[in-house]
């Protein structure tokens, strides 16, 4: 301001001294612009905003929509589905209906004893039984909405029994269409490329988000009953991940898509939510070598798999922990593994859990066929003679029930074409986040429920303990998604 006022007194004296010179009045300096008004925040008003449009998001939005409530969802990217849409879509569930008819033996507690163990017990016991006590439901309630799922179950990669469902859609697709039909049938506002910014609080209670729109101008969305953070993990941000886990090292490639990038996380931390597990960070071991991405590959149930290093040797358990999986591949030769199928493996339309045709996928070289494991290792270059007594002794120890590597679900890899699919490890699920507790309201750093917060899905720590189980995530976003629709809509 000073400078103004000394540059405006100059130009005065300057006038002046022509006047005098000349005998000329001085022409009159023009007015300064008046400078354009900011234009105020547009407010909107709901009982319920939701930031985030994945799959936990959605289910919070249907649910809290069924309670009766006004609802608002807003989201960062310029389409819904989150994590959720790129997953491969299992889903953890004991289904005695389903798992009878294939002969399979589970229980509440299994599911709840191996989620606990395979986190070494560093998840809240009380969270893990509500989500495997109320994941078949959450199925069911899917079933009603419209999504269909294959009759019978697997076990995915990681998930330590056969009780994932696969959805009958390719990948994640079939979760977010059906919720986002459901969701608009029931009148919630979906707001795409709206970016969460901050929380609002009045006397010590969340009452609104501060968002950014497309065009950069800022936008207010008022809750009535409160706000529903479910924007995800932070798999997709280096930064954060390193400055959580720095062992990590920053370029390893993620599978996340490239929205999750902790906001929500960082937005509940201001509003003093307490943080847990922020450093425990899964891998997983079978991703694209060149991006890191869950497709690209064949694979099919953990039973049916059989890892091999470039030397054609084999070196896990293939149904073990991802991160006893993952650690062991970090140990071979450039952390770079095939995984190697038979036909029983390929589904019987020829076409893979993310949509993509396995004769495609040959076409394109990310996998490779042979109709002998000789020839399938000359095709890919590793030792035939390695690879084919690796694949020998594998299935002499399937005969025999006992595995070299204590691989307890077996199948024999035996039936010509065989595949080979070339995998390396990529960051796939933060565990850690924003703490909640049964009622999926969000806990401050005083152990205490923040009034009108409450928070679903990856966003949130405390489930999955050190390392998450295959399959449960996308039990995770629709159980603890309902919970926290129902509960702010109800006021609970």
């Amino acid at each position: 301001m000073f400078r103004r006022f000394r540059f405006v007194g100059f130009l005065a004296i300057v006038a002046l001294t022509a006047t005098v010179l000349t005998g000329c009045k001085p022409a009159e300096q023009p007015k300064p612009a008046e400078q354009p008004k900011a234009q105020a925040p547009q407010v909107q008003e709901a009982d319920v905003v939701i930031v985030g449009g994945g799959g936990a998001g959605l289910a919070a939005a249907v649910t809290a929509a069924d309670e009766g409530a006004k609802v608002i969802l807003i989201e960062k990217m310029p389409m819904l589905g989150g994590n959720t849409i790129r997953a491969g879509g299992a889903y953890n569930a004991v289904d005695p209906e389903r798992q009878k008819k294939q002969n399979i033996e589970d229980s509440i507690e299994k599911h709840y004893q191996q989620t606990l163990d395979a986190g070494d017990r560093k998840g809240n016991p009380e969270l893990v039984r509500i989500l495997v006590e109320n994941a078949l439901d959450g199925l069911h309630w899917l079933e009603s909405l419209g999504m269909q799922f294959k009759p019978e179950v697997y076990t995915v990669l990681g998930g330590l029994w056969p009780r994932a469902h696969s959805p009958v859609d390719p990948a994640g697709t079939g979760y977010v269409s059906t919720l986002k039909k459901a969701a608009e049938a029931k009148g919630v506002k979906i707001l795409l490329e709206t970016r969460g910014k901050e929380l609002q609080v009045e006397n010590g209670r969340v009452v609104g988000v501060v968002a950014v729109d497309a065009s950069g101008k800022e936008q207010i969305f008022k809750a009535r009953k409160g706000v529903i953070l479910a924007t995800g993990g932070f798999g997709a941000n280096p930064e954060m991940r390193q400055k959580y886990n720095p062992s990590l090292g920053p370029n390893i490639p993620s599978t996340n898509h490239p929205g999750a990038t902790g906001d929500g996380i960082v937005m509940a931390e201001k509003v003093g939510a307490n943080l847990v597990g922020m450093e425990y960070i899964q891998l997983l071991p079978t991703c694209d070598p060149e991006n890191g991405a869950l497709t690209g590959w064949v694979g099919g149930s953990a039973e049916q798999m059989v890892f091999v290093n470039k030397e054609g040797k084999r070196f896990v358990a293939e149904d073990e922990r991802r991160d006893v999986m993952t650690q062991a591949l970090f140990k071979q030769t450039d952390a770079f593994m095939y995984v190697i199928v038979d036909s029983a493996a390929v589904p019987k339309n020829g076409v893979t859990s993310f949509g993509e045709k396995v004769d495609d996928l040959v076409a394109r070289g990310k996998v490779f066929k042979a109709d002998s494991i000789e020839a399938l290792a000359n095709k890919i270059g590793v030792p035939p003679k390695n690879l084919v007594e690796t694949v020998k002794k594998y299935n002499a120890g399937v005969e025999k029930k006992k595995d070299e590597f204590g691989k307890k679900l077996l199948a024999k890899v035996e039936k010509p074409p065989f595949y080979a699919s070339p995998r390396k490890p990529a960051v796939h699920h933060t565990m850690g986040g924003v703490q909640i507790d049964t009622k999926a309201r969000v806990i401050g750093k005083d152990g205490k429920p923040i009034p009108g917060l409450y928070a679903a899905g990856e966003v949130t720590g405390g489930i999955h303990g050190t390392n998450r189980v295959g399959g449960n995530a996308l039990a995770d976003v629709i159980v603890f998604g309902r919970i926290a629709g129902r509960s702010v809509a109800k006021g609970e």
